[in-house]
């Protein structure tokens, strides 16, 4: 018999750094759409698998000298490469033990949200363009039958793991766990094993200090709109997100924070919403540009900032972060952006 305990201390030997454990009826009031047990009616439980981003991939963007390692290390590699490696080893505990289980990363923006409002439940933190998708000329997929949604049904990891007890949402709509505030990517597995379920984070982390809508470098927060929902018996609700805006601002398109925009038509070219549509296949939106170039600085640099400045993490530093912000030292006739 597989416990709660063998799960979690499994997970964390297969590369997660942190785990927790939801039961299925936490998911109760979601829209079909967005409700994992759309997906396996069956499942018993969640397992929500958190994979820290390293601290130090985001120093060579503090000081305006390295891009790459966020990118590939932080996001990209953790999304494509080593979450789906961890999952295909953790699954196989729960499959030797008899329990059907389904291993979902975080890299499936094709999901099907044509009947479903973008803002609802913030949909517009996710990977995709809510301008594009539900709003094209025809719909991405069709109902099996009346009684179920379209696929492919798409959760909100950072729901879930708020579901699993592993922290909070804060201001900013970007998930926080008391090891190490916004800088983690989630994973989760559907399965039919029961499992006693952790309970729900009880807060503290998020003073809505509001870094996070004063250091955005393209003011996509609100600091007066928010979102509210309800999960899991719970209230929460963050800042409204203007996602056009954080897109632009998180390729590059504020040109003093981006140091590979050195000219006007590299500021009107980075400026402009970096998808596109695939005329071949209609596919909707494609990334022409995957760089972080906008680094973060508002909803998550500022909030590990402010965090750690109040001793409110575990993943403690011998060095505080940031040092220095090399943007603000620039002008229109020197530095990387002349």
């Amino acid at each position: 018999m597989v416990t709660s305990a063998d799960v979690k201390a499994f997970a964390k030997e297969c590369g997660a750094d942190i785990c927790g454990i939801a039961s299925m009826d936490r998911f109760e009031g979601l829209p079909k759409g967005m409700d994992p047990r759309s997906i396996c009616p069956d499942a018993k439980s969640m397992v929500v698998m958190g994979f820290r981003i390293f601290r130090g991939a985001l120093r060579g963007m503090e000081e305006g000298t390295f891009f790459t390692s966020y990118n590939l290390m932080g996001v990209a590699g953790t999304r494509w490469v080593f979450q789906p490696v961890t999952l295909w080893r953790f699954t196989k505990l729960l499959e030797d033990a008899g329990h059907e289980s389904m291993p979902i990363p975080d890299n499936f923006p094709w999901c099907n949200i044509d009947d479903l409002d973008p803002d609802e439940l913030g949909q517009g933190f996710i990977d995709v363009n809510p301008s594009v998708y539900g709003k094209t000329d025809g719909n991405w997929s069709r109902p099996v039958d009346p009684e179920r949604p379209a696929p492919d049904v798409f959760f909100q990891l950072r729901l879930a793991a708020y579901c699993a007890g592993l922290g909070e949402i804060g201001y900013s709509g970007m998930f926080l766990t008391p090891e190490y505030g916004p800088r983690q990517m989630f994973a989760a597995v559907l399965t039919d094993a029961e499992l006693e379920p952790d309970p729900i984070y009880e807060g503290g982390l998020c003073d809505k200090c509001m870094a996070c809508v004063s250091e955005c470098p393209g003011k996509a927060i609100s600091e007066h709109e928010t979102v509210k929902v309800e999960i899991a018996g719970h209230k929460l609700e963050w800042g409204k997100l203007d996602f056009a805006e954080c897109s632009v601002a998180y390729h590059g398109g504020v040109p003093e924070h981006n140091p590979f925009s050195v000219n006007e038509k590299d500021a009107e070219g980075f400026a402009k919403q970096p998808y596109t549509e695939s005329k071949k296949y209609k596919m909707g939106p494609i990334l022409w540009n995957g760089r972080t170039l906008g680094g973060m600085r508002g909803c998550q640099m500022a909030c590990i900032r402010h965090l750690e400045e109040q001793g409110k993490l575990s993943n403690k530093f011998k060095e505080p972060f940031p040092k220095r912000d090399w943007y603000e030292s620039t002008s229109d006739t020197t530095g990387p952006n002349a």
